[in-house]
């Protein structure tokens, strides 16, 4: 009778695990509402400040420069401290700035508000792995992984149609007023649900005096000396760029101006990558497990995506059907990324995998600093300087330009893949 207590204790049900992690992804899930919404009220942001497309890249990437500075502090902080504390700061945060964008016509201001957005986020999906990790075996983390990007996808498709459709009836800024009402009640879910690990299990506790053991710089010694973990970010990064490029702030602005859809049609296509995302990280990652193989699935992805985007880029005056669905495979093959995560924490101590998984989330948000002010740069090189509205016009050369960085970035994203060591989904450190 006591073993059966006992048992209870330490293997808490399916549906509690799943309960606690879901609720720790709603902080991704807000995440990528606030990173995406700006593609849906580009034009209204250029109008509204009077800027030009580097300054929207300029202004939109401030999130990433706050994610990218914070998010190697973040695994280091969550190795150590309580992960449902600082999810509810960082929900905090994120919560803020969301109120307070909508409420300054300062462009400086405006770009704090996404700084500190982007400080927040920088918590996000290392708060869930940890969590994960603590909360499901090693062997359905690729799975895990899978839905917990999901989640962020799903925001970022909200961000989209659903977005548009809100800012259509009340105005962008009423819009995300109301957006950082949904986050406080996210955070009261939070406060409710969440809990760092299951009763009764010491092992998260007793890892968290190892790491403490093991001091501060050596623990960043051994993450930073893994090659496999700066491998997995570049790959994951790069795969990433059609969410943070096109997804985040350009895709819209590309298929009103080039495809000549509407407003609503544009943000539907955009919405697909999100969809495709949605739908292959757990598809990918269950594959994946099944194959008892991260690095293949890898190699392959980066392969047909850089095929689709050709097609985007090259085919021209596709029809709206067309679209939907290039973009919806563009989502489901790029989310091969999802592997990096549960490759990179096989090939780390458990000791430090959030760290570890910093490393490529570091990556990633330097990949969104960096292309998109390049996208604007490069669409801005050759422009003629045309305004309709205090829109800037651009032709599709300006875009074909600019929009050679994912095939490129897939090619470099191949390479790195073939260079990080297959785990075999099995634990190698």
């Amino acid at each position: 009778m006591q073993n059966t207590i006992t048992e209870s204790i330490k293997n808490p049900s399916v549906i509690k695990c799943w309960l606690v992690v879901i609720t720790a992804s709603l902080l991704f899930f807000y995440s990528f509402l606030l990173l995406n919404m700006l593609n849906t009220i580009d034009s209204e942001l250029m109008s509204f400040f009077s800027i030009s497309a580097h300054q929207l890249g300029v202004l939109s990437s401030m999130f990433f420069c706050g994610n990218f500075i914070f998010l190697f502090p973040a695994g280091l902080i969550l190795d150590r401290l309580s992960t449902r504390r600082i999810i509810l700061i960082a929900m905090a945060l994120c919560v803020v700035s969301m109120f307070a964008f909508p409420l300054t016509n300062n462009l400086v201001y405006a770009g704090i508000s996404r700084f500190v957005s982007g400080i927040g986020s920088a918590f996000a999906f290392l708060s869930c792995i940890r969590l994960a990790s603590r909360w499901f075996p090693p062997k359905k983390m690729a799975l895990v992984s899978g839905c917990i990007v999901t989640m962020a996808m799903l925001g970022g498709m909200v961000a989209q149609t659903p977005f548009e459709l809100l800012v259509e009836w009340c105005g962008w800024q009423y819009a995300m007023m109301i957006c950082g009402g949904l986050g406080i009640l996210f955070m009261l879910l939070m406060g409710f649900l969440l809990e760092d690990w299951p009763q009764g299990d010491s092992a998260a506790k007793d890892a968290q005096v190892d790491i403490s053991n093991i001091g501060f710089w050596q623990s960043i010694r051994m993450v930073i000396l893994n090659k496999n973990n700066w491998l997995g970010g570049v790959y994951t990064s790069l795969m990433n760029l059609p969410v943070f490029v096109l997804g985040a702030l350009w895709g819209s602005i590309f298929l009103i101006q080039v495809d000549h859809l509407t407003r609503t049609e544009a943000s539907t296509v955009i919405m697909m990558i999100f969809l495709g995302t949605m739908i292959g990280s757990p598809l990918i990652g269950w594959i994946s497990d099944r194959l008892e193989r991260r690095i293949l699935p890898m190699i392959v992805g980066a392969i047909i995506s850089v095929c689709i985007m050709l097609a985007i880029i090259y085919v021209i005056h596709l029809s709206f059907i067309v679209l939907l669905v290039l973009f919806f495979l563009l989502g489901l093959i790029t989310s091969t990324q999802v592997l990096s995560y549960p490759a990179v924490a096989e090939l780390n101590s458990t000791l430090v995998t959030s760290s570890a998984i910093s490393i490529v989330s570091l990556l990633i948000m330097a990949g969104g600093f960096v292309f998109q002010p390049l996208f604007g740069s490069l669409m801005d090189l050759n422009w003629n300087h045309l305004m309709v509205n205090k829109i800037a016009v651009y032709s599709l050369t300006d875009f074909q330009l600019a929009m050679w960085i994912m095939p490129v970035g897939f090619l470099v994203a191949l390479i790195a893949a073939i260079f990080i060591r297959e785990t075999y989904c099995r634990r190698q450190a």
